[in-house]
């Protein structure tokens, strides 16, 4: 939904019913994840996707229909026949779109949840798909509060709404998205009602350090694969807005002195381009004994022996030392400061997603990995 959030929220604030459609469920080579979102407006206007092209057109039918009727439905669209005009995904995927009307009727807390996300706050969306209970239903859930109810007027609503905030809240800390199965009463044991839960954490954070012309295209790359970017380094002259403009901060600070005072979680990604001793190894010192999900440090695999070397003497176990990637990145033969940002993107991919780092080509099996 943050895809379309400027133009549904324009949307909600005109007081006319849009269509809502969300990808809640994917098979096999499904071309978009679940939580990719598509809308349409009063007007006819269409906002994002779910599917690159393959059934946008019927969605947007759909969603016409839907937000007329205020009627939520799931749809699940499969493999196109032989007929080239006959909708479905030609990947030989299954998407699962849940469509809804929204306006201020259906969706009170809209605007607190657009709040929340433009924040950079978490929250999360858990809503009824199938089941016994009201398709459509929704709760909205922050770490420390929540509103509506999946059950409403139901005796057990206040049992299976709890259950979902607990998985929600758990789903939330670690960014997942996904389904959740429940008995009537919120019992994890059964599978009668499903629950999409969609996350909004906020953004992961990627931590660059040392102010060189490798870090301005490291912090490019991040930004657009949607990472919260800080570039820090001790050197004023060169630690400065002008020179990273895609940052989202710049830090005037000794590596290790920062990185010590600042929130890391196994989401975050830490890369280390100074390539001197003076700053990298009391930086990795720290890193590898965090719990950061990525830890890359830049260097010829001369220099990466010396500071292995160097962290064995300041007390690095083996164990810590196998985290470290170094030299950092995917061997792509990259010479050039954009092209090595790229090589240092497709390793923080590979190591999200589990993809072998291969020609697809030369490859088997499903394109699109899990996490």
């Amino acid at each position: 939904m943050r895809d379309v959030l400027d133009d549904i929220a324009s949307w909600y604030a005109s007081g006319r019913t849009f269509g809502l459609a969300t990808v809640v469920g994917t098979f096999r080579s499904a071309p978009r994840p679940p939580g990719a979102a598509m809308a349409v407006s009063a007007d006819g206007e269409a906002a994002g996707s779910v599917s690159g092209g393959c059934v946008e057109g019927a969605v947007y039918e759909l969603a016409q229909e839907v937000a007329a009727t205020r009627k939520p439905v799931v749809q699940r669209y499969g493999v196109s026949d032989d007929d080239a005009f006959a909708v479905g995904l030609t990947c030989g995927g299954i998407l699962d779109v849940l469509v809804e009307p929204v306006d201020a009727a259906s969706f009170p807390e809209f605007e607190a949840v657009v709040d929340a996300i433009r924040a950079h706050r978490p929250v999360a969306l858990a809503t009824v798909i199938a089941g016994p209970g009201r398709l459509g239903a929704r709760r909205v859930i922050w770490p420390d509060d929540a509103s509506g109810s999946l059950a409403p007027g139901e005796p057990h609503a206040a049992r299976l709404d709890a259950a979902v905030d607990d998985d929600a809240r758990g789903m939330l800390a670690q960014g997942l998205t996904g389904r959740r199965h429940y008995g009537p009463q919120g019992e994890r044991r059964l599978d009668d009602l499903t629950v999409f839960v969609h996350s909004f954490a906020p953004p992961p954070r990627l931590l660059v350090f040392g102010a060189i012309d490798f870090a301005a295209a490291v912090a490019r790359v991040g930004k657009f694969l949607g990472y919260h970017v800080t570039v820090c380094d001790a050197r004023p002259v060169f630690a400065t807005t002008k020179r990273f403009p895609d940052a989202d901060e710049v830090v005037v600070s000794w590596p290790h002195k920062f990185l010590n005072e600042t929130d890391v979680d196994e989401r975050t990604a830490i890369c280390v381009l100074t390539h001197d001793p003076k700053f990298d190894v009391p930086l990795l010192e720290i890193a590898l004994r965090t719990s950061a999900g990525y830890v890359g440090a830049m260097g010829s695999r001369r220099t990466h022996q010396d500071r292995l070397a160097r962290l064995r003497e300041a007390g690095l176990t083996d164990a810590e030392l196998s985290r470290l990637r170094s030299p950092i990145g995917l061997d792509l033969g990259a010479r050039t400061p954009e092209e090595t940002a790229v090589s240092i993107a497709a390793e923080l991919v590979q190591l999200r997603w589990g993809g072998s780092g291969r020609p697809l080509s030369d490859t088997d099996g499903r394109i699109h990995g899990e996490a």
